[in-house]
């Protein structure tokens, strides 16, 4: 007995659908099933997400998320924190990104090819020893080099955009420009509540034995157990993080870097996605 599942979601429905053929009822109520995990699942983690899900050559349900972008960004490294004079005598603090050799389009997927349209760019030229076979013959059909990185943009058109083009990212942004910048964040390791969530210390003198350490978490007898949440030390750091509606304060082609107003995640040499920023009812 096996139910053969399809589905496919577009941008404006935030819920999967899934269509069942089955010819026991045994599968049906399996599929039904499986429709009713995959609704709840895009209701709760993908919220406001767009989702595509199609069924594998042996029933297996592959699902994909990926969030609409303004349009096709680039990739750089963090290359440290300086500060700027502006005509006024203002003292602004910028981080310095540096764009390295790459930004080139290795894949253009569209609606009728992958079921959404999407530019694929790979980033920063490797060795041809570090990257696999399978990862050498995909970038060989665009007649890209070697790129350690691959990432995707959905956007909604991908017209002037075709395999083997190398973005021309001095002129994609400029000055005053509003980007969002996705990094991973510094790793800090396991934490306290103090250092983690802001929590107050207790008193460290009358007598006082509770310093640092966390209070009560239970609610009491009923129902006698911590609730799903609970903020608790535990691992800090190391998880992607999004700054939003950060302004470019110079695009510096010379040197090959971009300089972006305010911190951004990571520690120096810290990978970035940049994008052009995201405002709902504008762009998106």
């Amino acid at each position: 007995m096996s139910a053969r599942v399809s589905a496919k979601l577009g941008a404006p429905r935030p819920h999967a659908s899934v269509q069942a053929h089955a010819k026991t009822p045994v599968a049906a109520a399996a599929a039904g099933k499986l429709s009713a995990r995959a609704s709840f699942g895009a209701a709760s983690a993908f919220s406001g997400a767009s989702l595509s899900a199609r069924a594998g050559a042996r029933g297996s349900l592959v699902v994909m998320a990926n969030t609409l972008e303004a349009g096709v960004g680039i990739f750089g490294n963090k290359a440290g924190m300086t500060q700027v004079f502006t005509e006024d005598g203002k003292v602004v603090p910028v981080t310095v990104v540096s764009v390295n050799d790459g930004n080139v389009v290795t894949m253009v997927k569209t609606s009728e090819s992958d079921g959404y349209n999407a530019v694929q760019v790979g980033y920063t030229i490797s060795k041809e020893k570090h990257l696999t076979k399978p990862e050498l013959g995909h970038l060989a059909k665009s007649g890209a080099p070697p790129l350690r990185h691959l990432g995707e943009f959905r956007v909604a058109s991908v017209d002037g955009f075709e395999a083997g083009q190398k973005l021309d990212w001095a002129e994609m942004f400029s000055e005053g420009d509003l980007v969002d910048v996705q990094g991973t964040s510094i790793g800090k390791g396991f934490q306290g509540g103090i250092k983690r969530h802001g929590y107050k210390r207790g008193l460290m003198t009358h007598g006082s034995k509770s310093h640092r350490e966390h209070g009560s978490y239970g609610p009491g007898t009923t129902p006698g157990r911590i609730y799903p949440g609970t903020k608790e030390p535990g691992q800090m750091g190391n998880v992607t993080v999004k700054e939003r509606k950060v302004q470019i304060v110079k695009v510096d082609a010379e040197n090959n870097c971009v300089l972006v107003k305010g911190s951004l995640p990571g520690k120096p040499g810290n990978l970035l996605r940049i994008t052009p920023a995201k405002i709902v009812g504008k762009n998106v």
